[in-house]
């Protein structure tokens, strides 16, 4: 029996897998390293181009180790392949399971892929002002899932990313400069010229506020004023005036408070809501 089983036959059939053995093993190994260096090469280039293009570091470090775990899948695939192994049914393995964890998580991929929106074009940054998903604050923190602002009054927000990239946003300090709006009613019978004069006055006296365009922007403009409209109780003026994005409330308040005390001291009559009555006697 024992004669049978080592037979010229089978030390034939042995030293012909050992023989193909050792050729897919040298191939694979050549494969390998051949392999494991482009994935190197690979993953260190893409990290140079992130680099350079100032993504956030979380982001390219995230991208890097999903690009590193799926060439080391396909690495191996082909590895398995040389050997003579089926690898299609790895392959639709992997295919499925990729399919049921999406479908599962579908609302967090959404989220993430928002996250890498927001991380590659920056339509806002970390201490941007913005409005989104019915909230307003400070960006302290853009995640791969979510983005945590701080409100006025001192409250955290987390917005996923998913309904922050694909939803409004406004944001009020992606530009250098900002427009500062006002207006200001005055009682009917006022000398409109010296009303506009006085508002001129505090206007260029305030040193936040820009006299002129600026040389780095198209759209800042000189203070502009002019009548809006005639109003139930007067007379409305507004006033465009430009001024820096970290000045803005300064100017905003201040030049609120400095208009309503410099034309109050000149006696000029802020006009007020007022109902006439009249009783007849029968």
């Amino acid at each position: 029996m024992i004669d049978k089983f080592f037979s010229p036959e089978t030390y034939t059939l042995i030293g012909t897998w050992a023989v193909d053995f050792c050729k897919n093993a040298f191939v694979a190994a050549i494969v390998y390293f051949i392999g494991s260096w482009v994935i190197k090469w690979g993953i260190r280039l893409i990290t140079k181009m992130l680099e350079k293009s100032k993504v956030d570091k979380s982001l390219y470090t995230f991208l890097t180790s999903i690009v590193r775990v799926v060439s080391w899948f396909l690495l191996i695939i082909v590895i398995v392949g040389i050997f003579g192994i089926e690898t299609s049914s790895f392959i639709a393995l992997f295919a499925s399971a990729g399919m049921a964890i999406g479908m599962a998580l579908s609302g967090t991929l959404q989220n993430f892929a928002g996250g890498v929106m927001i991380l590659l074009f920056k339509p806002f940054k970390v201490g941007d002002f913005i409005e989104a998903q019915g909230y307003a604050g400070v960006v302290k923190e853009i995640q791969i899932f979510n983005t945590i602002i701080r409100t006025g009054d001192a409250q955290i927000i987390i917005i996923p990313n998913g309904g922050l990239a694909t939803g409004t946003m406004k944001n009020s300090t992606a530009e250098k400069y900002r427009r500062v709006d006002l207006e200001f009613q005055f009682a009917y019978g006022a000398n409109l010229e010296e009303v506009k004069q006085a508002i001129a006055d505090v206007i260029a006296a305030n040193p936040l506020v820009l006299k002129g365009p600026a040389t780095d922007s198209d759209i800042v403009a000189a203070p502009w004023m002019g009548l809006s409209k005639l109003g139930d109780s007067g007379v409305v003026i507004t006033t465009r005036s430009w001024c820096k994005v970290s000045d803005y409330w300064s100017v905003y308040f201040g030049l609120n408070e400095t208009v309503y005390q410099t034309l109050k001291d000149k006696g000029f009559m802020f006009p007020f809501n007022r109902m006439d009555v009249n009783i007849l006697n029968k």
